[in-house]
């Protein structure tokens, strides 16, 4: 069984940065996908960035991109999102999610993809 735990999240000035990691136990095999959602209150879980990770390709939602990098390995317990120049936008309850196992080259988008879930960390930001 495979378990997710977040850790970084906090509470930040509009402008600053906030880096995420996401801790694994169990074990991932070589064929899997990875990525991080966040959930605001009232709204639907949405993406931030995904990545197929025996392929690399990585897929940013457009509210994200240019400011948030998704980068590590889940299996090497270095997964981690970093996030730059941080909106009030941006508050919400951040996920890392993986789907074990993974076959596909193109990114998963939607969260029904992932069946794995870590318990979420929470992110504000600041006016």
């Amino acid at each position: 069984q495979v378990q997710l735990v977040e850790s970084g999240g906090g509470l930040v000035q509009a402008g600053g940065s906030l880096r995420l990691s996401c801790a694994v136990s169990g074990r991932t095999g070589s064929n899997y996908a990875t990525g991080w959602f966040r959930q605001a209150p009232g709204k639907e879980r949405e993406i931030v960035a995904v990545r197929s990770q025996s392929y690399g390709d990585i897929y940013y939602a457009d509210s994200v991109k240019g400011r948030f990098t998704i980068s590590g390995d889940i299996a090497e317990n270095t997964m981690s999102l970093q996030m730059n120049t941080l909106k009030p936008e941006d508050t919400a309850v951040y996920y890392c999610a993986a789907r074990i196992p993974a076959y596909a080259r193109s990114p998963f988008i939607s969260p029904v993809n992932y069946n794995y879930w870590g318990q979420g960390t929470q992110v504000t930001v600041s006016s």
